[in-house]
């Protein structure tokens, strides 16, 4: 079989734990015996973050913005307890923060849909996107707490040095106040990113905020998007025959609940890391839940939505079998050729990144999976595999199926 040749790199990111042992399992099973797999590499992993002072991840972000298209793998974001374990310099911050802060991107997640790993709400027949702003909010906010009875204000100091004041609360006893912020500029990008992408899976766009209560933080999102909607979107939107509306993120979640699916639901950031994590619980698993990074300028980072599975790799380290599901990681790879065949005008590699997706859905509907997908499957006597024989059951149905 001559292997498909790709023209350009795309940027590996490589990460942790169990995610880093499958990623490794794929790239040897699917990916190497079909593609002459091209990739400028960036180890992502904890150690290495520590020993380049984290300077790794902001070359791969680099590098992401020179090839245009990134896949990465799960990595650790360090709490007390990993700095102890990794002996770290630093708690280092979140890889996927800094990347998306560098690619001013937005978050697209987006559920696996497969026959036999029925949705918990009935009426969703198609997947349903969750489209996150990838900045600010309560993710950057400043807290304080407040011992005894006083007065707390928010306080901006122009540049000349003038002062506007707001009253937060006078308060009578103690409590706790906490200030977040947003940028007009990654809004506005923020914005872009979902009208585009839209556009580019021809799906509705839905975007909701509580702009009734934050009158002018909310506010402020609602009237960006509808600015840049009716400027630049609109016409192109009526073309492709796809809606865009905004709606209050209550009324949001009512609908959502009494869909059938098949659109993009946008959300400011800490609603869509929420409503992410309801949409893949619902749909089945994190495990089955793509995730991609776009940026307005046209960068492309894709990922799975999950964690790097840290209970399995501690018993892999002993030698006890796992059954961890690769379904997500192998997606963030398809995911990631397809974009890049699509760029490059190569209709094989595109060809290819479809034929891996569909063995994957294929040997779950066969009834061949992971534990975790064995335990709500509505297929009778399914077939548990473990890590490695779950990856070879999809290689054997991709040799089967291959075009």
């Amino acid at each position: 079989m001559n292997k498909i040749t790709m023209s350009t790199p795309l940027v590996e990111m490589d990460g942790d734990e169990m995610t880093r042992i499958l990623w490794q399992m794929i790239k040897d099973e699917l990916l190497f015996p079909f593609v002459d797999l091209k990739t400028e590499y960036y180890d992502l992993g904890l150690e290495e973050r520590n020993r380049t002072n984290d300077q790794v991840t902001v070359d791969s972000a680099n590098a992401t913005k020179k090839y245009g298209v990134a896949v990465k793998c799960a990595t650790i974001t360090p709490n007390a307890a990993r700095m102890t374990e990794y002996d770290l310099k630093e708690m280092w911050k979140s890889p996927n923060g800094t990347i998306r802060a560098m690619l001013d991107g937005t978050v697209f997640r987006a559920p696996i849909v497969v026959k036999g790993i029925e949705p918990n709400v009935k009426t969703w027949k198609k997947p349903i996107t969750i489209a996150r702003h990838a900045y600010g909010d309560v993710y950057k906010a400043t807290e304080m707490k407040i011992p005894a009875a006083g007065k707390a204000e928010l306080v901006y100091t122009a540049a000349d040095g003038t002062e506007t004041r707001e009253l937060i609360h006078e308060f009578k006893g103690a409590g706790v106040i906490q200030g977040q912020h947003n940028l007009c500029d990654s809004i506005e990008s923020f914005a872009h990113s979902c009208f585009k992408y839209a556009l580019d899976t021809k799906q509705d766009l839905w975007f909701a905020t509580k702009d009734t209560i934050s009158k002018k933080y909310d506010h402020t999102f609602k009237d960006i998007f509808q600015e840049i909607f009716d400027r630049e979107y609109k016409d192109a939107f009526d073309k492709a025959g796809i809606t865009y509306f905004y709606t209050l993120i209550d009324d949001a979640v009512a609908r959502v609940m009494k869909s059938e699916g098949g659109y993009i639901w946008a959300c400011k950031n800490y609603d869509g890391d929420v409503m992410s994590d309801m949409i893949s619980s619902a749909f089945g698993s994190l495990a089955m839940m793509t995730s991609v990074l776009v940026s307005p300028n046209g960068y492309y980072e894709y990922e799975a939505a999950h964690g790097t599975v840290q209970r399995h790799y501690y018993k892999h380290l002993k030698g006890e079998e796992t059954s961890t599901n690769s379904v997500a990681t192998i997606f963030a790879w398809t995911g990631a050729l397809r974009k890049r065949g699509e760029l490059d005008g190569n209709s094989d590699l595109m060809r290819f990144a479809d034929d891996l997706e569909q063995a994957c859905i294929d040997t779950i509907e066969s009834g061949k999976m992971t534990k975790d997908l064995a335990l709500i499957t509505t297929i009778e006597n399914p077939t548990v595999l473990n890590s490695r024989d779950f990856i070879l059951a999809i290689r054997e149905k991709l040799e089967q199926n291959y075009r």
